[in-house]
């Protein structure tokens, strides 16, 4: 299957906005499918990914560590979907930039650019899906979008869970749970998570 990755990250990105605008405004320190981040930490452990996936691009460093992501507001205590707004848009337009070259320098080593975009789509739409549930929100990922990410998925979470530790073990998941349950197991989650009981 042929997978356009600027879509894809267009439309993980959306989904990622969508659901950060739907975060109660006291959901904030709720714990997460990331057993050891609130959802501020997810929040902004996902915008500072999108930076550092394009910084060897836009020769800019993200605001932040993604790997020790802050438990407390990006910008200080302002407008979280703004600034995540402000940073997604930056980084489509990076990756545009490079949508005609033949490889583009990435952390993960040189790829096709729509092949790095793809890849910030992964990234995005699993931490869309990760606040979703945290806050309780019944924003799913979609199996449309999660079918276009398996190739990025298959490309770089093992090369991730190997190198840096930062995806779980592969959760297993019925054989028929759909595309969207099954790429959220390969990248470590249990697709049935739910917040711990009050």
């Amino acid at each position: 299957m042929s997978v356009d990755g600027f879509a894809l990250l267009a439309g993980a990105h959306e989904y990622l906005l969508t659901v950060v605008r739907g975060v109660p405004e006291g959901a904030w320190g709720a714990p997460t499918p990331c057993s050891e981040w609130t959802v501020r930490q997810v929040l902004n452990h996902a915008r500072l990914d999108q930076q550092a996936l394009v910084m060897q691009i836009t020769e800019e460093a993200p605001a932040g560590d993604p790997f020790d992501p802050a438990d407390a507001p990006a910008d200080g205590g302002g407008d979280a979907v703004a600034e995540l707004a402000a940073v997604l848009e930056g980084a489509a337009k990076a990756w545009e930039s490079v949508r005609d070259a033949g490889s583009v320098p990435t952390p993960m080593g040189p790829m096709p650019a729509a092949a790095g975009a793809a890849v910030a789509a992964l990234d995005a739409a699993v931490h869309a899906w990760d606040i979703a549930r945290a806050t309780g929100q019944d924003l799913p990922l979609a199996d449309s979008l999660a079918e276009g990410l398996e190739g990025p998925a298959a490309r770089i979470v093992d090369f991730v869970r190997d190198t840096f530790g930062k995806f779980g073990p592969v959760v297993e998941v019925p054989a028929d749970a759909g595309r969207a349950a099954e790429l959220l197991g390969f990248t470590g989650r249990d697709p049935q998570w739910a917040p711990p009981a009050a």
